[in-house]
């Protein structure tokens, strides 16, 4: 099952209506402030949950009035965000495919949370990916592949999320790597681009986010 969660950072309204038409989602999400978007626009979530602490009360106030939609209320004074509330709760509901929508903006503390909770699809073997206009963010423990027809902007930045990242090996880049440890504190793995018509990506051990980004 493919969901969809659309969350409070910076939507693009084009690209966040486009995925609830035409994406093909069974469930989709709203966590807290997230549901503004959809109120502009007349769209209707499965499911809002958030403390609602900073969202806007007629958008709050018309979605309640819908009968078909599940709301979560949650406590303001909590130790996980809405978003992470809203992840763990798709999960339980069986999505086996997860895009969250909305998860970057200015607030730099909360990206770096939202990336961090990619980290749970890892634990639940959830296809999981952080979506903007400019950027497709993934974490990932085992080797994969991407086409380069498939890809979502011309580059891909490869980072350490372990310790370290051991015999890491590219082929199909620019740049390519053969049993290379990764490790942090540097920036090797920015802005390659592939170049064959598949690239790949093994490692032995460790964890790796793998970022492709258009400008």
């Amino acid at each position: 099952m493919r969901g969809l969660i659309i969350t409070g950072g910076q939507l693009d309204d084009a690209l966040t209506c486009d995925a609830i038409k035409n994406g093909g989602y069974e469930i989709i999400l709203a966590a807290d402030s997230g549901m503004e978007l959809l109120y502009r626009h007349h769209l209707t979530p499965d499911i809002i949950v958030g403390d609602f602490d900073s969202v806007n009360t007629e958008a709050l106030s018309y979605f309640r009035r819908q009968e078909q939609i599940e709301f979560c209320q949650l406590n303001q004074e909590k130790d996980d965000t809405d978003t992470e509330f809203a992840v763990r709760y798709a999960i339980s509901l069986g999505v086996t495919e997860l895009t969250i929508l909305g998860a970057m903006g200015s607030r730099m503390d909360h990206v770096l949370a939202n990336i961090s909770l990619l980290g749970i699809g890892l634990e639940n073997d959830i296809a999981m990916e952080l979506l903007d206009r400019h950027n497709r963010i993934r974490m990932i423990s085992a080797p994969m592949t991407i086409k380069k027809q498939e890809q979502y902007g011309d580059y891909i930045s490869i980072l350490p999320y372990s310790e370290k990242v051991t015999r890491l090996t590219l082929t199909g880049f620019k740049y390519n790597l053969s049993d290379y440890d990764m490790r942090g504190f540097n920036s090797l793995g920015i802005s390659n681009e592939i170049v064959e018509d598949e690239a790949g990506i093994t490692f032995e051990d460790g964890i790796l986010l793998v970022i492709e980004a258009r400008d």
